[in-house]
């Protein structure tokens, strides 16, 4: 019942990203194709960023579906840490989107442009509603799975920078200040980098086998240590399989015998505590090395 519940709960979450990147995708053609018509880099700029949170939700439905996918004898962990890889050449797709959209941008300063107010307002009022309606499409599942809370939390930004263009355009067209709609993209271009360098830090950090942000190794540590059987914790390490799953190896010194009980009930509390959904857990019963040396001296 359990698997049958999470297999219905996997299908919902790959619709509801299926669903979000169509959406998007057919939003941002209409943004660019809007945003030149009526001259206007904030809306192109916007549908830049529009483009890496599509990138960033196409990563997250990767990391569902690459996580569903069985190990095999020469991938034993399976396929997740392939999601990292992604996120890098997302991060070079953005950054090269970024160029061009700075590049168009600079350019026009000098050869101001009519802007076409109503079509930027029109187009960026769609953006809050698009946006607002991927947002909520996660908005049920996002305390549960980092990746749909990073999804909500992208597009609810991208939400707040439609409403951004749309005050951008209603204040060209009550005081016919073009320049405005520089000063909007320039903006949106830094939420881009800002974004996109995040993004790169956190997929080379998890690359370089670095313990994910969302587990405190010390807290993992001190729990271990504070079990009645242990007496000492070493060789801890803590890495990521992929985007939504990490792994543990460790070794545990014990004053007293333990068995497969022990350390199956310790791999269920590592999962509900931390998160970590596969752990390797060697137990040495007796004097660890250190304790070893103490007493013989």
């Amino acid at each position: 019942m359990e698997h049958s519940h999470t297999d219905s709960h996997d299908v919902k979450l790959g619709n509801a990203f299926k669903t979000g990147i169509i959406i998007n995708v057919i939003f941002i053609v209409i943004e660019v194709i809007y945003g030149f018509l009526a001259n206007s880099m904030a809306l192109v700029a916007d549908a830049g960023h529009n483009l890496s949170d599509v990138l960033a939700l196409i990563f997250s439905w990767m990391a569902l579906i690459v996580s569903q996918r069985k190990p095999t004898l020469k991938f034993t962990y399976g396929f997740r840490r392939s999601t990292i890889l992604t996120a890098m050449l997302n991060t070079i797709l953005l950054l090269v989107a970024v160029g061009f959209i700075a590049w168009e941008t600079i350019s026009r300063i000098g050869r101001p442009m009519e802007i076409n107010t109503g079509k930027v307002i029109f187009v960026a009022s769609a953006g809050i509603v698009v946006n607002g309606f991927t947002a909520w499409l996660f908005m049920k599942d996002k305390r549960n799975d980092l990746n749909v809370r990073s999804a909500f939390l992208h597009f609810l930004a991208d939400a707040l920078v439609s409403a951004g263009v749309v005050v951008a355009g209603v204040i060209i067209a009550l005081t016919g200040i073009v320049w405005v709609d520089s000063v909007v993209s320039f903006l949106i271009i830094a939420v881009i980098l800002y974004s996109s360098y995040h993004l790169l830090i956190d997929s080379i950090s998890l690359s370089l086998d670095a313990v994910p942000e969302n587990i405190n190794i010390e807290e993992v540590r001190n729990y271990l240590g504070s079990l009645p059987e242990v007496t000492g914790v070493h060789d801890l390490h803590i890495w990521a399989l992929g985007t939504t799953a990490a792994a543990l190896t460790v070794h545990l010194n014990t004053k007293v015998p333990t068995g497969v009980d022990f350390i199956s009930a310790l791999q269920k509390q590592l999962h509900e505590k931390f998160d970590i959904e596969h752990s390797t857990i060697q137990i040495e019963y007796g004097e660890s090395m250190s304790e070893c040396v103490s007493n013989c001296n």
